[in-house]
């Protein structure tokens, strides 16, 4: 799953060794999404080699792909966003602007609607619809 927003918030690198004797890290932010009508802060973190390979900054525009995962504790659930790829935006593209006064085209009004097949004009007599109607 992919969201877009802006970096808020840097937390301090955690680091440690497992149990295993696995040196393990973990970087993680808070961003606010851009995408929807209302903005939401979402906490999410790199984990192991990820959190090298992507250093990102407070005010960087990202979008991040993540996934979702639960995990059980005494009794308790906890959830974490798991990013694995952030791409940042160039903040100098924007989107390309239209002429003042300018639509986007509209489609053709018959776009998607079925054709009709031709009236054959001497199935009709005078008045009436023609000999062929079942009633």
């Amino acid at each position: 799953m992919d969201i877009k927003g802006k970096i808020i918030q840097k937390m301090e690198l955690q680091s440690g060794t497992s149990k295993a004797g696995n040196a393990w890290k973990k970087q993680e932010y808070v961003m606010e999404t851009l995408d929807t009508a209302y903005p939401r802060k979402v906490k999410f973190d790199f984990f192991g080699e990820r959190a090298d390979q992507y250093p990102l900054e407070v005010g960087d525009v990202i979008t991040l792909s993540y996934d979702i995962e639960s995990r059980e504790f005494n009794g308790r659930w906890y959830t974490d966003i798991r990013g694995f790829k952030a791409m940042k935006e160039d903040p100098n593209m924007a989107p390309a602007p239209q002429a003042p006064g300018e639509a986007a085209p509209a489609p053709p009004a018959d776009a998607g609607m079925p054709v009709p097949p031709p009236v054959d004009a001497s199935n009709f007599a005078e008045g009436g619809m023609g000999d062929d109607l079942p009633f």
